[in-house]
């Protein structure tokens, strides 16, 4: 049996509010920090680093044994890159998710970077992940169904020509990581769970440029497109209000 999806309170919202606000502060500093030459390894201690200036810690650390602060994809890993060694180079798109634990509450938020990229395609697949994540975020209100967000995901990927990714979705959070609902990227709208003010809600497409089956490598995180061409991923962290979707990670 599942369990019911969490209603917060104003109070509780608020304490998200600030993890969420944290939580792209992070991200906001990552992104800027990534350039040419720089491992992601060094962007995970930056990450660190700013969680700490900022008064919180990484909700990825040892969660299910992660090994990492953060989550740092480059071009065909779709998500949970572990960092490494690894350099960026030019014309790389590197997809960086940050969730960061703030008074007993997750803030989580992801966003994919172009490193002076020049191929049309691959700037494409970017720009129309963010446009499908706030396509989703466009239909979330009070009465709305879960499946309206899902559609509006699918709907830009479809127009786009893009894949899906349809093992991993968003999902409910708050005083966990993950809490129900599950929200996958693909379906019919007008079916699910219908919205109410007080969910907290993460929206995160993973759009593929190719196909959108996917495999995960021998360390157990790695997930990487089956064709080896590029993927992208968003995320905010939104609350349902009585006037629609408030983002919780401004950036």
């Amino acid at each position: 049996m599942r369990d019911e999806i969490v209603i917060k309170t104003p109070e509780e919202i608020e304490i998200m509010r600030q993890a969420g606000g944290k939580a792209a502060e992070v991200l906001r500093m990552m992104c800027q920090a990534v350039k040419p030459g720089i491992t992601t390894q060094e962007l995970d201690d930056f990450a660190r680093d700013t969680m700490a200036a900022l008064g919180v810690k990484s909700a990825f650390l040892g969660y299910m044994g992660y090994p990492a602060q953060t989550c740092i994809s480059i071009n065909e890993t779709v998500i949970h890159g572990i960092p490494s060694a690894r350099k960026i180079a030019e014309g790389d798109i590197v997809s960086i998710d940050v969730g960061v634990w703030y008074m007993g509450f997750v803030g989580d938020n992801a966003k994919t970077v172009m490193v002076n990229v020049t191929d049309p395609a691959v700037r494409a697949l970017v720009e129309n992940t963010e446009r499908s994540l706030m396509a989703a975020i466009a239909v979330a209100k009070p009465g709305a169904r879960l499946g309206d967000i899902s559609h509006a995901v699918e709907r830009v990927a479809n127009q786009s020509k893009l894949s899906v990714v349809r093992e991993f979705v968003g999902h409910g959070c708050g005083r966990q990581m993950h809490e129900e609902p599950q929200i996958p990227n693909y379906g019919p709208s007008g079916r699910g769970p219908i919205l109410k003010e007080g969910m907290v809600l993460c929206i995160e497409p993973m759009l593929n440029l190719g196909v959108h089956r996917i495999r995960t490598l021998d360390d157990g995180w790695t997930v990487v497109t089956a064709d080896k061409k590029p993927a992208a991923h968003f995320e905010h962290m939104i609350a349902i209000t009585a006037t629609g979707a408030e983002i919780l990670t401004p950036r």
